[in-house]
């Protein structure tokens, strides 16, 4: 921090928060609140002098609440910039001016009660986010007693009392009698890899090397302190992690494998009883402590879901930001020019997250030394003769990659190119064939329904399959050698969510009997949440095809990840199963069915159309070739 705060090319803005992000990749603009300090930041020396004045006393959240703070303070040692900051909910003299002890005896008078917010406005071409996480508040897991016992502490607690800078400076003691406890637990895995109602059903990473770390610490201020470690399973997969856990073992920490039940207090000692079920040597024991540490987890940051909105990206199901590939770019996010650095994605330690960052540091280089960059040629773009200013688009794009389209103002859809990603979402909701997508337009997934359904429509499966996902897990299964039939006839889409439901009705019309879409898990989706527009259209047709007196199990909705080439193999044989069902007679009658409904609807949109007068449109003709 110190470096950062020195080096000439970097502004460090504190006590901030980003409000605005607006713009797209190579050209952001961010608008950034600068909270009021109430101390001028060139004034303030760091004398300490109002700190000694204050009368108000609160919780230190830093010190995880073992100490307190004035209302003025500050924040942290080593803080940067070394100045002083006055919390306006804690202080008693801001509004109305009732106490000022802090500016009376301020001798450079950098005290101000007068200062405002500053908003700065920044024009930036990459954004990293670092924003850390959050670690587990374990009171809801009552069976360990956090919030009945004192001397039940998390591991951030214990980070604190053991730290040289923390409330005790450095030395070891329990909360309830100031005394070095001689028999220390630690339980493994609080809110992490929990399947229940309570915790997270991930591993959090880094517990188990922060545990030993911790054991070998007690060992080496205090030799004679009796520790053991209660856990699932020890996970020392990093570079020479194992060593120092078989050294733990050498220096006397006793690892027992299985997690307590239940921990009560002794009333009058204050010391700890833990239900233990040993799973190794299978029985149930009895264990007593002094002092009980819990090893909890981390969380995503609480608040993330603003740095979603603000930056249009896309989380796991763990709620951690999703990256744009996993394996070729691990550091990407989904919009261009964002990039993610430490725990931001998912848990990881110091290592992980310092290679990270380098990696993140190093693509936004690439990004800032290049005066053009490269896109894919799949975007969409908006043929403006036949735009109504509806605003559907604007509405499911999920990068806010169209703007305008405003019928108020007369302002027709405008494709910002470089932030369309090409999943074209907006062609398939389009009502008036405004949007399409460059090299996947509506006539050539209409040709390769056609040539899919030209001979034997009845012995086929027509399949739409997203490139990310579905695609992949049926290269999977092939790849695999998974036995499944060959019926189904795959057309790739980028997405799910551009699979128009014209293209479904046609395949019907065409004799399929029947017509899966199959996309991304609702998590795991490249293009954010397009997918789940994908979800509303299928149902719509659910709906239509009921309603016209067409079975809706006809039509197929399908998730498969490009890692489930088993399930891709599972689907295929059970669709085929349904296909054996469907008669010849009803296909014939849906496809009587839908050109009756198809031919209303053109009779219908030819009548509005003769009484409108449409200017002729510059959408040009696209061949229908299979696309690339």
């Amino acid at each position: 921090m110190m470096d950062v705060g020195r080096h000439p090319n970097i502004n460090l803005y504190t006590y901030s928060e980003v409000e605005d992000v607006s713009g797209y990749i190579g050209n952001f603009k961010v608008k950034v609140r600068r909270k009021a300090r109430y101390v001028d930041e060139d004034l303030c020396n760091a004398c300490g002098e109002c700190e000694k004045v204050c009368p108000v006393a609160v919780a230190d959240e830093f010190q995880q609440g073992f100490s307190s703070r004035k209302a003025i303070y500050m924040p942290f040692p080593q803080a940067v910039p070394s100045v002083y900051i006055l919390n306006d909910g804690d202080c008693l003299g801001n509004n109305p001016i009732a106490c000022g002890k802090c500016a009376d005896v301020c001798e450079k008078e950098c005290i101000d009660f007068d200062m405002k917010d500053e908003i700065i406005e920044l024009d930036v071409g990459a954004v990293i986010v670092a924003t850390g996480m959050d670690v587990y508040d374990p009171t809801e897991m009552d069976e360990y007693g956090y919030t009945q016992y004192e001397n039940v502490i998390t591991s951030m607690e214990f980070e604190r009392l053991i730290s040289a800078g923390g409330p005790t400076e450095g030395h070891f003691i329990r909360p309830t009698d100031h005394k070095v406890p001689k028999r220390i637990a630690f339980i493994q895995c609080v809110g992490s890899r929990s399947h229940s109602e309570v915790g997270n059903p991930y591993c959090s990473n880094i517990c188990c090397m922060n545990t030993v770390k911790d054991s070998l610490l007690l060992k080496d201020h205090y030799p004679d302190t009796e520790i053991s470690v209660f856990y699932m399973d020890i996970r020392a997969f990093g570079k020479g992690f194992e060593d120092l856990y078989i050294r733990s073992k050498k220096a006397g920490v006793q690892y027992i494998r299985g997690l307590p039940g239940e921990i009560f207090e002794d009333p009058k000692t204050n010391d700890l009883k833990l239900i233990v079920e040993d799973t190794v040597a299978n029985t149930v024991k009895d264990y007593d402590f002094d002092l009980v540490v819990l090893s909890v987890g981390v969380i995503p940051r609480r608040d993330s879901s603003a740095v979603q909105k603000l930056l249009t990206l896309s989380k796991t199901e763990d709620g951690f930001f999703m990256e744009s590939h996993p394996k070729l770019k691990p550091v990407d996010a989904p919009t261009g020019g964002v990039f993610f650095a430490g725990c931001a994605e998912f848990p990881k330690d110091v290592k992980d997250s310092v290679t990270q960052a380098s990696a993140a540091a190093a693509r936004s280089e690439v990004l800032l030394n290049s005066d053009m960059i490269n896109i894919e040629a799949i975007t969409s773009e908006c043929y403006t003769d036949l735009c109504t200013s509806c605003g559907i688009c604007v509405n499911v794009c999920p990068f806010n990659a169209i703007r305008g389209a405003d019928a108020k103002a007369g302002l027709k859809a405008e494709v910002i190119e470089a932030m369309c990603k090409g999943c074209g979402t907006c062609a398939a909701e389009c009502n008036f064939d405004a949007l399409a997508m460059k090299h996947f337009e509506d006539s050539q997934y209409i040709s390769q329904i056609d040539a899919s359904l030209e001979k034997n429509p009845m012995d086929t499966i027509t399949v739409f399959a997203c490139n990310w996902c579905s695609y992949a897990g049926a290269d999977l299964a092939g790849l695999s050698r998974l036995q499944y039939p060959t019926t189904q006839r795959i057309i790739r889409t980028m997405c799910s969510g551009r699979v128009d439901s014209e293209f479904v009705l046609h395949a019907f019309e065409k004799g399929a009997p029947i017509v899966l879409v199959s996309g991304c898990h609702f998590a795991d989706c490249h293009y954010i949440d397009a997918n789940r527009w994908t979800q509303k259209r299928v149902e719509k047709l659910w709906d239509k095809l009921e309603r016209l007196g067409i079975r809706p199990e006809r039509l197929q909705l399908e998730w498969i990840s490009a890692a489930e080439g088993q399930k891709w193999a599972r689907t295929m044989k059970e669709l085929e199963e349904m296909r054996k069902e469907v008669t010849k007679e009803e296909v014939e009658q849906t496809m009587k069915v839908l050109k009756e409904d198809r031919e209303k609807a053109e009779a219908k949109k030819a009548k509005k159309k003769s009484k409108t007068v449409i200017p002729k449109t510059d959408k040009p003709d696209i061949g229908i070739s299979p696309s690339a």
